[in-house]
């Protein structure tokens, strides 16, 4: 069953050979950066951080929007192979677009196989500069890697667009061993 499931995912539909440009959400998510930052509360930040992610979620296309929502929901149900078929099937389909990374490194974060997802975090930040959510998961992926001082420098940055991200609360201890490392 498992074979089958990787062949319709990976095979996608005939036309579907060259993936669009991911949607440009330039506009909503600068709305949404300066929103957060003048949120008057945590409650607040966290529902414009999920009108964020809509924005990062929406796909290039219906087959990526279904790989990435097969890779997600995979992930969720603890089956991180799986995850890895349609995400991987979805970073080849679509290698511009930054939330196919950010997702294939989540899944590596929580098997934590930190060196998988650094490389994949760095190449959704450098698709998607203002990818609040990629660069926290660079800064704790760093942190898991012990290289503190670039975990802070990495979660400082994102800091600045979302000042109530909840990892917000382990920069004074990456700021305390940044310089012991």
């Amino acid at each position: 069953m498992k074979y089958i499931i990787a062949a319709l995912i990976l095979s996608g539909p005939a036309f579907a050979e060259i993936c669009p440009d991911p949607p440009d959400h330039t506009d909503a998510l600068s709305k949404l950066i300066n929103k957060v930052k003048e949120a008057p509360g945590e409650y607040e930040a966290r529902l414009l951080s999920n009108e964020m992610w809509g924005l990062w979620a929406d796909a290039p296309d219906q087959h990526a929007q279904e790989l990435l929502d097969e890779g997600m929901s995979r992930r969720e149900a603890y089956d991180f192979a799986g995850a890895l078929v349609a995400l991987n099937a979805l970073v080849e389909y679509c290698p511009d677009y930054a939330e196919g990374y950010n997702q294939r490194a989540f899944v590596n974060f929580l098997r934590q196989d930190y060196e998988a997802a650094l490389p994949d975090l760095e190449r959704a930040v450098a698709l998607s500069p203002r990818h609040i959510a990629a660069l926290t998961g660079q800064a704790l992926t760093l942190a898991a890697l012990q290289r503190n001082g670039e975990a802070a420098l990495v979660l400082r940055a994102a800091l600045k667009m979302n000042p109530w991200l909840s990892e917000r609360n382990l920069l004074p201890v990456l700021e305390a061993t940044e310089q012991e490392l």
